[in-house]
């Protein structure tokens, strides 16, 4: 049985206070590898690690600290093929979805390759008499992250890029089903140049979340997860005394106007709703079409789309996506399959029972589509996180504006339109955090900023872009007086002013 070990102070540790987490291959049921878990004593002794490297990197200058993120990027590239492999066998999404999921993390380190230019602070001369004023980002200390099982590339990057960047030491807990890829980015990190103790990767369950939450040694914690357990990380860390910024589930919903290009919203909404299995927190489950008419329509386009879709395992090329990630979780997306037929919304095509010829065991899901899918049913009010797309009827396009603003969750939304009034009107008025005009999945670019509204996050800070790096520093501002002489003035018992 192969192990995965943590990753603590540059060194592979290879032990299991708290017990094993198995290690599935999704397209064959079967058990692979398995990880130690660690206890509140081990990642005490990654803190005690970070703390003992961060002070000397944080005393590195931007520049050099840039060198080595440009360093890490050029080893990512050049082992792109082995870890969306090695991605793939893990979660089971195809490899070609592994690497994009490598690439989107990509792009947050080529944002931290900028670093100096993104610390830069604020000066002001003679703000008052031979008196300026300047700021200065310093960071942290040390900064741990919570990674979710469906992006276990791009949101470790996400995180500790940005966090390394600006001169912190970070602790990455990943997600315990698909862990190999994050000790892997570390082992490169570390061959990059960026010393021993500056990234951590430490295994674990609750045990280990509770740790990093309760640590007195861990000043900020980042999250990505379902928004129970991010509820629970903001309100904890921040009862610690950490800044939090914890990311939680969505119900996004896709707008379909009656002027869109149907043919090529379909295409987008397909992709947008089953690919990665719908393992997406960006995923599409939810279309609203407005009329009767551009309803039936978008129906039979997206009945024809769905029969042409091919399932297969995470190497297969031809294939548009694989299995869930666990038997646990294939369970989970059919039972609320079966719920959404309980509730009354019509099962147009079922999913369940799939089963891949040589591949019987593995936790595969078909494309499953529901039409007339009502706002009070729990299935539209619950986040599903597998190929399941719901078709909700809307009559006028405020209902449609209305759908997704009065959601609990407020991740992600999408209008389909050829109209630019209705584009800027929607997009100005939904109560939701990232919107696509036309774009089916509106993940910002590295240099702005992924966060969502409502139960999709918690905190006052998004991950990456200028967001990040004010979330991984803190803000320093002097106020410099150099008299002409030690012996000019008295001594003023009064608070100074600009006069």
């Amino acid at each position: 049985m192969r192990d995965i070990p943590h990753f603590i102070d540059g060194k592979s540790v290879l032990r299991a206070p708290a017990g094993h987490g198995d290690i599935f291959d999704p397209n064959t049921g079967e058990v692979q590898a398995r990880v130690g878990l660690a206890d509140a004593a081990l990642l005490d002794e990654a803190v005690r690690a970070a703390h003992r490297a961060q002070p000397a990197w944080a005393a590195t200058n931007p520049q050099r600290r840039a060198r080595v993120m440009f360093e890490f990027k050029r080893l990512v590239e050049a082992h792109m093929d082995e870890l969306a492999q090695r991605l793939s066998s893990e979660h089971g999404k195809v490899v070609a979805d592994s690497r994009g999921d490598i690439q989107r993390g990509l792009e947050v380190v080529e944002f931290a390759c900028g670093i100096p230019h993104a610390l830069k602070g604020e000066y002001t001369e003679g703000a008052g008499p031979g008196i300026d004023v300047y700021s200065m980002r310093q960071p942290l200390g040390v900064a741990a992250g919570i990674t979710p099982f469906n992006f276990p590339a791009m949101i470790p990057l996400w995180m500790s890029a940005v966090a390394i960047a600006v001169g912190n030491a970070f602790i990455l807990k990943p997600s315990e089903k698909d862990p190999s890829v994050p000790v892997r980015l570390a082992e490169l990190f570390l061959e990059a140049g960026g010393p021993p103790g500056i990234l951590n990767v430490v295994h674990g369950a609750k045990p280990a979340v509770d740790a990093i939450l309760e640590h007195p040694g861990i000043a900020a914690v980042s999250f990505v997860g379902s928004s129970d357990i991010a509820a629970y990380v903001y309100a904890t860390g921040a009862a610690h005394g950490k800044r939090v910024q914890a990311m939680g589930g969505a119900k996004n919903h896709g707008v379909i106007l009656p002027d869109a290009d149907l043919d090529g919203a379909v295409k987008d909404i397909i992709g947008a709703a089953y690919g990665s299995a719908g393992e997406r927190c960006m995923a599409l489950p939810v279309v609203v079409p407005v009329g009767e008419k551009t309803a039936d329509a978008l129906r039979e386009k997206l009945l024809a789309e769905i029969e042409t879709l091919k399932v297969g395992v995470s190497n297969d090329p031809d294939a548009q996506y694989g299995p869930v990630v666990t038997a646990a979780h294939r369970k989970r997306v059919e039972d609320y399959i079966q719920l959404g037929a309980d509730e009354g919304a019509e099962l147009v095509v079922d999913g369940r029972g799939f089963q891949l010829q040589g591949h019987e065991a593995g936790f595969f899901i078909g494309p499953t589509l529901f039409d007339h899918v009502k706002p009070e049913m729990t299935t539209y009010k619950e986040e599903i996180f597998g190929p399941v797309l719901q078709i909700v009827r809307a009559q006028s396009f405020e209902e449609a504006i209305e759908l997704p603003s009065k959601h609990a969750y407020g991740n992600g939304v999408a209008i389909f339109t050829r109209d630019g009034r209705a584009a800027r009107d929607f997009a100005a008025r939904v109560q939701v955090g990232m919107v696509g005009i036309n774009v089916p999945i509106p993940v910002p670019v590295a240099y702005h900023s992924f966060g969502g509204w409502k139960k999709s996050g918690f905190g006052d800070a998004n991950q990456h872009g200028m967001e990040g790096v004010r979330f991984y520093t803190k803000v320093k501002t002097v106020t410099a007086r150099w008299p002409e002489s030690r012996l000019e003035g008295e001594s003023s018992f009064i608070i100074p002013t600009m006069k």
